[in-house]
């Protein structure tokens, strides 16, 4: 099977899915979790496919922030981004942090049993919790961003070597 079949095979299973547990949107889905890789593996638990697929950016976002927020073998620009973050940004990314925590427990819960209704109730919350995160975790990167800016331009004058 090709691999546009492929896809067009899981977006129609997804959406047999969809309107069995009222789930968001592939197309939206898709656009934060890249769920379309679920193509690339042949399962017969969808569901699982895709929770996994959401399971993964959220662990990989909890990595980062971990590493913001205790950088003990952090790399070196995670430094440099601590320097500009003010309090009240590393509160948010903490508080944040707390609630990717979470999700990361009740991922590994599901992974343990597998359940069709929970796993859907796993998406759908998880998609809720990404669009009020996103938006924060935008904020924060544009200000560090701007600060990035500012700071390369008052120290590109300095000697290096």
């Amino acid at each position: 099977m090709a691999e546009e079949e492929k896809l067009e095979k899981v977006k129609r299973d997804y959406e047999v899915l969809r309107k069995k547990y009222s789930l968001p949107d592939f197309k939206k889905l898709n656009e934060d979790f890249c769920i379309e890789k679920a193509a690339e593996s042949e399962t017969e638990t969808l569901i699982r496919e895709v929770r996994k697929l959401i399971g993964d950016k959220i662990v990989n976002y909890m990595r980062f922030l971990e590493n913001i927020i205790n950088p003990v073998n952090a790399p070196m620009f995670i430094f440099s981004i601590i320097k500009i973050l003010d309090t009240e940004e590393k509160k948010k990314l903490s508080d944040i942090y707390k609630d990717l925590m979470k999700r990361e427990i009740k991922f590994i819960e599901l992974d343990l049993e597998f359940n069709e209704k929970k796993e859907a109730e796993f998406i759908k919350s998880s998609y809720k919790f990404w669009q009020g995160i996103k938006k924060d975790l935008m904020n924060i990167m544009e200000k560090i961003n701007k600060k990035w800016d500012d700071k390369s331009e008052v120290n590109s004058k300095g000697y290096f070597g």
